[in-house]
């Protein structure tokens, strides 16, 4: 196992329904990605990483720009189906800074996120569904804590209409900051896929659902995120994802830190597809 840098990743889905207080009549529905949610958070306690760099869709939003937050904490409430289940981290200000800085030096369009204070208890973001879903099942719940040592956050949310090879190059430097900073740093593309599974869904129906999905599980399972890179924008469009941008930044690490990919599971449970997988570092041993 790397003593640090990027030392695990994997693609993680962020359905409120995997979380079984949330789930309500969806328990049984979602309980194959369920299992490999809880795979993935067995392989991440086995890292046992120092920091972990969530990419999320569903953070901050900037128009043409990639949010980096810089504040002192994150937390977040997530309430349905009657179920209620929340989580607060400290973040990794100094590595989310560094990051930050590298991407400026490489004319990346990045923008440091602060909420309320400066620093201090008050320096605090709120916590998105698109992370604080996988990081539940990382060990985030109180009652299923599974970390000796609670690792610190940075949050990175990318924007959708920023040339696709700028997510590749954030994501080397943030394998390269997680090395330089001498940690042990774990990274998390927070990714649902299609979203246009079902007519009653609220994208409606549209073939390409079916059709990026199985891209994407072609991809993962041949270990092979450069065809990321090739897919074209029309059957994007159509597919309604929110998976393609997060995964370009695991891309990006997996070129600075070689790791081999795994598929562990996907499925439709509802009107959008689920996909799970791991990525470890070739060379566990050095």
């Amino acid at each position: 196992m790397k003593s640090s840098g990027l030392v695990y990743a994997c693609i993680a889905p962020h359905g409120s329904e995997l979380i079984p207080a949330l789930a309500g009549p969806y328990l049984d529905q979602f309980a194959l990605t369920r299992s490999a949610m809880e795979e993935l958070g067995q392989e991440m306690a086995a890292a046992a990483p120092d920091t972990i760099v969530v990419v999320t869709p569903h953070g901050l939003r900037l128009d043409n720009a990639i949010n980096i937050v810089t504040t002192d904490y994150t937390s977040g409430v997530l309430e349905e189906n009657g179920g209620r289940v929340e989580a607060e981290f400290e973040c990794d200000r100094l590595l989310a800074e560094h990051i930050l800085q590298e991407a400026r030096s490489h004319n990346l369009p990045v923008v440091g996120a602060l909420f309320g204070a400066l620093e201090g208890p008050a320096s605090r973001l709120q916590l998105d569904w698109g992370a604080l879903i996988p990081l539940w099942f990382m060990g985030a719940h109180r009652e299923r804590q599974s970390w000796e040592r609670k690792p610190k956050i940075v949050l990175i949310g990318p924007c959708r209409t920023i040339p696709l090879a700028d997510l590749v190059t954030l994501g080397r430097i943030i394998a390269r900051q997680a090395e330089q900073c001498g940690h042990k740093v774990a990274l998390i593309a927070s990714a649902d896929q299609a979203h246009a599974h079902k007519a009653d869904g609220p994208y409606g129906f549209d073939p390409a659902a079916a059709l990026y999905d199985a891209a994407m599980q072609q991809i993962v399972r041949e270990d092979n995120l450069s065809r990321l890179l090739d897919l074209d924008s029309a059957l994007v469009a159509s597919a309604k994802p929110d998976s393609l941008w997060q995964m370009l930044v695991l891309y990006g690490a997996t070129l600075e830190v070689p790791m081999q990919g795994r598929l562990l599971s996907y499925q439709v449970p509802t009107y959008f597809g689920m996909l799970c997988a791991s990525y470890a570092p070739v060379n566990q041993s050095s």
